[in-house]
């Protein structure tokens, strides 16, 4: 069945230029489309410092380039999240490569903030597409093992957010700097466009009869499944807090970082910038535990992001890089349980639209916080507005540890 085909909404037919790979290749190329593209979405974080430089951005503008990411990829999420259900998921899949490769190659060229915007825009069209898709097929290529399901959604997620700012950093000191770094993305997605396009896909499990196949596709107001509320919720609540703290690490703090430390090298501060998600993906895959862990990875979250300002406002670099770790680990423990708490209690129907709901409440702490943290720190001052943002979050982390321990509670 040919990717147009499955736009269409077309029956299943055979092709001849096709392969049917088994389970182990068809689990690879899944996690490999997620990984890749938040690996491109995250490549510039380390650029920030010299982006801001080179095209006068100041903080607020660094704030709106990366948010610029975070609302197009909020928009699509609450418009295309079921489209897979419908399309099928490789087609899914294979349209957001296409859209998130244009978007690499405008961001890589841009030579001022609206063109940034622009292909920012198109990385988080292309995340978004791939968001519920991805998570969906995954689950359905493991229908038993479900906790294994969401640990590999989060891994590519996670990890692939964590990479991207090492990538970054490695490949901007080669000659060509940003251009080579987004050459080697565009690189990348086509070699895994390549056998996904040409993969045999499993029909939609939602196929549109003719003549309703519009009215499947239209967007749909998201809700959120009765039987899943209160976790639901918590999840994304958690999904919130941590991409507002992930979203600070990754937009304003590499240019932060590198003045109280006095950093030079890209690649430096794309390590620092990517530890605490490295380390939440490592977490994601290896801590083992059940609800009880939430509370415990929250007040992680909440001590470590504290110490993470003290620590840089005093200089200490070890104790820094200390609090990265610990923050990487509460989130990694925090958000893998909430998550798969979610949607263990959804059915396989529910699967895409409740994963692509949970990540638009969770990107949207990417774009709110970081970009008001962006003004405060234009009007205010970068120490006193990245200190009363710390607490905000130590406050936020303490009151939904409360609350899933009151949970834990109830359910006794």
């Amino acid at each position: 069945m040919s990717v147009i085909s499955e736009l269409r909404m077309q029956p299943m037919n055979h092709r001849v230029l096709s392969w049917n790979p088994g389970l182990t290749a068809r689990l690879v190329i899944t996690v490999a489309v997620s990984f890749l593209l938040l690996v491109g979405a995250n490549l510039a974080t380390p650029l920030y410092p010299a982006l801001q430089a080179e095209l006068h951005l100041g903080a607020m503008g660094t704030t709106v380039a990366f948010a610029s990411y975070v609302c197009s990829l909020m928009l699509f999420l609450s418009t295309v999240g079921h489209w897979s259900d419908h399309i099928g998921r490789r087609a899914a899949l294979v349209v957001a490569v296409v859209v998130s490769l244009a978007g690499t190659l405008v961001f890589g060229s841009a030579s001022n903030l609206l063109e940034l915007c622009l292909g920012r825009g198109l990385q988080g069209t292309g995340v978004a597409l791939a968001t519920g898709a991805s998570a969906a097929a995954l689950r359905e290529l493991l229908p038993a093992r479900p906790e294994w399901a969401s640990r590999f959604t989060l891994l590519a997620s996670s990890g692939g957010v964590a990479f991207g700012p090492v990538l970054g950093g490695l490949l901007a000191d080669f000659p060509g700097g940003r251009t080579t770094v987004f050459t080697v993305q565009a690189i990348l997605l086509l070699l895994v466009l390549i056998p996904l396009s040409t993969l045999q896909a499993r029909p939609a499990i939602a196929q549109a009869e003719r003549g309703q196949r519009s009215k499947a596709l239209a967007p749909r107001r998201l809700g959120v499944p009765s039987s899943a509320r209160s976790q639901f919720w918590l999840a994304a609540l958690v999904g919130f807090l941590s991409f507002a703290i992930f979203g600070f690490v990754l937009s304003l703090a590499p240019g932060y970082f590198a003045q109280a430390f006095g950093l030079e090298s890209l690649l430096a501060i794309g390590l620092i910038a990517g530890l605490p998600l490295g380390v939440s993906a490592l977490s994601q895959l290896v801590v083992r535990g059940g609800k009880v862990l939430l509370p415990v990875g929250l007040g992680l979250m909440a001590s470590s992001v504290i110490l993470l300002a003290l620590a840089v406002e005093h200089q200490l670099l070890v104790w820094s890089i200390l609090a990265l770790v610990l923050l990487g680990l509460g989130q990694g423990i925090a958000f893998r349980t909430a998550f798969a708490s979610a949607v263990d209690a959804v059915s396989d129907h529910q699967h895409a639209q409740t994963v692509s709901t949970i990540y638009l409440v969770t990107y949207l702490g990417s774009a709110l916080p970081v970009i008001a943290l962006g003004w405060a720190v234009s009007v205010f001052g970068q120490q006193q507005s990245i200190l009363v943002f710390s607490i905000f979050c130590a406050v936020l982390a303490a009151v939904l540890a409360s609350w899933a321990m009151a949970g834990q509670r109830k359910a006794r």
